[in-house]
C-alpha cells in the first residue's frame, strides 16, 4: 500500500521552487562574474549588452515554446528537458574564450530558462485550487529570489578560491543534480500515489467548468483573440524590465557607479533579492486575504495588488540620484519587494482565466511580452549607459508599472472566462 502525505501540494511546489532556485543561480552567475569576466576576455559595456540582450533575444521564445511542450507533453519530461539544458549551458560558460561565445551561450540559457514561469503556473493550475495559486505562484517565485541571492557569495566565492571558469561550473552541476530529483519525485496529480483523496478533492473545489482540464490540446487561435490574454501580457511588458535590471545590471552599477568592489558586491548585492522574496509571499497573501476577509474576487484582488506594488514602485526612481550609497540599496530593495509583489499578482492570473490545459502556453507567450520589454531596456542600456548614466533608466523603471495598471485594469475582464467553451473556442451564442 502506497504511503499518503498530507499537503502533498507544498512538497510538489517545495520541488519546483527549488528547480527555481537553480534556475536563477545559473541566470545570476554572469552579472556577479561580470567584472571579473569582462576584464580578463577584455569585453567592453556595449559588448555586455549585447551578451545580456541574447538571453532576451531567446528569453521571449522560450517563453511560448517551453510552455507550449509541457502543455503538450507534460511538466514532469517538459521541464526536466529544460533543466538538463540550462544546467549544461551553465556550465559552458565556463569554456568560453570571448564575448561571441559567451553572446550564443547566454542565448541557449535564455530558451531554457524561460521555461520555468509556465512551469510553476501548470503546476499550480493543476496542484492549487483556485484561491490559492497566487500563494504558489508568490511561494516559487520566492526560488527566482534564492537563486539571485545565493549568486553573489557562491559565484564570488568561487572566482576567489578557484576561477571564473569554476563558479559556472559549479552553478551548473547544482541544476543537474536537481533535475535528478524531479524526475524522482515529480507526478501529475492522477498519477501521484501519495495523494490522499481529501487533497484531490480539496484542489478542484469552485474550479469553474470552463476552466477544468478536458484533455483537449492548448488552442492559439483562440487564446491571443482573447482581451484576457493581452490584459496580462501587456503589463508584463512594462514590469519585467525592473527584475531584468536587478539581476544583470545591479552588480554591474554597484561596480562602476558606486565604486564596489567584488567583496563590497557579494556582500550588498543580494539585499534587494531578500526584500523581493518578501514581495512574493506578499503578493499571493494579500489577495488571498482580499478573498477571505472581504470576499472580493480573486481577480480583482490581484489587480489591487498590482496597483499597490506600482505605486511602491514609483520609489525607485531615485536610486540614480541619491548620494548615500545605503540609501541607493534600500530603494533597490524597495523595488526588489515592490516588483515581485506585483509580478506574482498578473502572473498567477493565467491559471484564473483560462483553461489548466492552456495555462502554460498562456503564461509562456504572456512571458513573450515581458521578454520583449526586458531585450528593448537592456540593448537601450547597453547603447547608453556610457553616455547618460544609470540614473535616467532608473526613472523609468520606476513609473512604468503605472502603466501596466491602467492595460489591467482597462483589458482584463473575469466575465470573459464564462465565454468559452470546453473546447477552448468563443461559443456561437457570445462569439
Amino acid at each position: 500500500m502506497a504511503i499518503k502525505l498530507r499537503g502533498l501540494r507544498w512538497w510538489m511546489i517545495a520541488l519546483l521552487t527549488l528547480g527555481t532556485v537553480m534556475n536563477y543561480l545559473a541566470r545570476s552567475s554572469l552579472s556577479v562574474a561580470a567584472p571579473t569576466v569582462m576584464q580578463d576576455l577584455h569585453i567592453s559595456t556595449a559588448q555586455y549588452g549585447w551578451i545580456t540582450g541574447a538571453f532576451f533575444v531567446m528569453y521571449p521564445l522560450g517563453g511560448p515554446l517551453t510552455g507550449y511542450l509541457m502543455d503538450r507533453i507534460g511538466l514532469r519530461f517538459g521541464f526536466l528537458i529544460c533543466g538538463v539544458m540550462w544546467s549544461v549551458v551553465c556550465i559552458g560558460h565556463g569554456f568560453a574564450n570571448g564575448w561571441v561565445g559567451l553572446f550564443v551561450l547566454r542565448g541557449l540559457l535564455g530558451l531554457a530558462e524561460a521555461s520555468f514561469i509556465p512551469a510553476g503556473m501548470r503546476m499550480a493550475a493543476f496542484w492549487f485550487p483556485a484561491r490559492e495559486r497566487g500563494l504558489a505562484a508568490g511561494i516559487f517565485n520566492i526560488g527566482t529570489s534564492i537563486g539571485a541571492i545565493a549568486a553573489p557569495p557562491l559565484i564570488a566565492w568561487s572566482i576567489l578560491k578557484y576561477n571564473w571558469e569554476m563558479a559556472f561550473i559549479i552553478a551548473g552541476c547544482l541544476g543537474l543534480v536537481w533535475a535528478v530529483l524531479w524526475i524522482v519525485f515529480y507526478r501529475h496529480p492522477s498519477e501521484h500515489k501519495a495523494l490522499t483523496s481529501t487533497e484531490a478533492a480539496y484542489i478542484v473545489e469552485g474550479e469553474h467548468a470552463e476552466l477544468s482540464d478536458n484533455g483537449a490540446k492548448p488552442n492559439l487561435r483562440a487564446i491571443f483573440k482573447q482581451r484576457n490574454f493581452w490584459g496580462i501580457a501587456l503589463p508584463r511588458f512594462f514590469a519585467d524590465p525592473v527584475w531584468t535590471t536587478l539581476v544583470f545590471w545591479m552588480p554591474l552599477y554597484l561596480h562602476q557607479a558606486r565604486g564596489f568592489d567584488l567583496k563590497a558586491i557579494a556582500m550588498t548585492a543580494w539585499l534587494p533579492f531578500v526584500a523581493a522574496d518578501v514581495g512574493c509571499l506578499m503578493g499571493g497573501s494579500i489577495s488571498l486575504y482580499l478573498n477571505k476577509r472581504f470576499n472580493i474576487a480573486v481577480i480583482n484582488g490581484k489587480r489591487i495588488v498590482f496597483t499597490i506594488g506600482a505605486v511602491i514602485m514609483t520609489a525607485m526612481a531615485g536610486v540614480g540620484y541619491v548620494k548615500d550609497p545605503g540609501m541607493a540599496i534600500f530603494l533597490l530593495c524597495l523595488g526588489g519587494f515592490a516588483h515581485q509583489t506585483l509580478s506574482v499578482a498578473v502572473i498567477s492570473m493565467s491559471a484564473d482565466l483560462f483553461p489548466r490545459r492552456e495555462v502554460a502556453t498562456v503564461t509562456g507567450f504572456a512571458g513573450l511580452s515581458a521578454g520583449l520589454g526586458n531585450l528593448i531596456f537592456t540593448l537601450v542600456i547597453g547603447g547608453l549607459v556610457a553616455t547618460i548614466g544609470y540614473a535616467p533608466f532608473f526613472v523609468a523603471l520606476g513609473f512604468g508599472d503605472l502603466i501596466g495598471v491602467v492595460l489591467l485594469w482597462t483589458l482584463v475582464r473575469p466575465a470573459l472566462v464564462n465565454r468559452r467553451t470546453d473546447a477552448g473556442v468563443p461559443s456561437p451564442a457570445n462569439a
